[in-house]
């Protein structure tokens, strides 16, 4: 009966061994990056795709605050706002600071965004302050018509 019951001991242990080596390797290959997954495109490739089709116009200092659609941040890179068809880039000083999962939170004194006010960057997350940028002009890029 000893012999019975120490082969199920051996067997019980060899099980939980190999299901833990499993559970190990598994965590392991989920923790890798896939050999299929994409490579992250940096800020400027984003842009230069958002941007595609489009021909920039003559720069403005101020925009409408009330009437941007959406508004993006292009890590390290720019500001965009949509205003219908048109997007309209901004390339901060201090883009380096630019994080797309950020919060902007701008102050101004006036019903316009303008060159040279500031935005400030808070964590998703913490909510906490992470940063700021100071606006520059404001490009527009509207879609180029297809020619027929």
């Amino acid at each position: 009966m000893d012999s019975a019951r120490t082969q199920d001991e051996v067997t019980m242990k060899k099980s939980i061994t190999a299901a833990i080596t499993m559970a190990v390797a598994a965590t392991a290959l989920l923790a890798t990056p896939t050999m299929a997954a994409k490579p992250k495109l940096t800020g400027e490739a984003k842009l230069a795709r958002m941007l595609e089709g489009r021909q920039p116009g003559k720069p403005v200092n101020c925009l409408p605050l009330g009437s941007a659609q959406e508004s993006r941040i292009i890590d390290k890179t720019a500001i965009v706002y949509r205003f219908g068809n048109t997007l309209y880039v901004n390339r901060p000083t201090n883009a380096d600071a630019l994080d797309d999962d950020d919060i902007m939170v701008t102050s101004t004194s006036q019903s316009s965004l303008c060159r040279l006010d500031t935005v400030q960057l808070h964590d998703r997350t913490s909510r906490f302050y992470s940063g700021f940028v100071g606006l520059q002009d404001f490009v527009p890029y509207k879609k180029v018509a297809s020619a027929r």
